[in-house]
């Protein structure tokens, strides 16, 4: 997988998420078919472009950085996929992201 982000950097103030594997089972062990499985809406950064641009072309730095846990809007973002990767990327703008989640 690093070899994978160290591809793909994201530009301005853009943000490579991996979002969080929806629950497929219930504490109970019953097995939640996947239209009845919630939307998932948080996931972790993954890289980060170097923040958006002022008039005067200084950059403003993005407030997250890889690692964090973030809250996601339902519905947005670009959907990317790496080859030999398997997983499922998603690209925000910074501003698209609605809260940074401490641990």
């Amino acid at each position: 997988m690093a070899n994978a982000m160290k591809r793909l950097i994201p530009l301005l103030d853009r943000v490579l998420i991996k979002r969080a594997e929806a629950v497929t089972k219930t504490a109970g062990g019953i097995v939640i078919p996947e239209k009845a499985q919630s939307k998932v809406v948080h996931g972790e950064v993954i890289a980060v472009g170097p923040g958006a641009r002022k008039d005067n072309g200084e950059f403003v730095p993005v407030l997250v950085k890889v690692g964090d846990k973030v809250l996601l809007p339902e519905y947005g973002g670009t959907k990317v996929s790496l080859e030999n990767d398997e997983k499922e990327y998603h690209l925000f703008r910074e501003s698209d992201i609605l809260a940074k989640i401490e641990n």
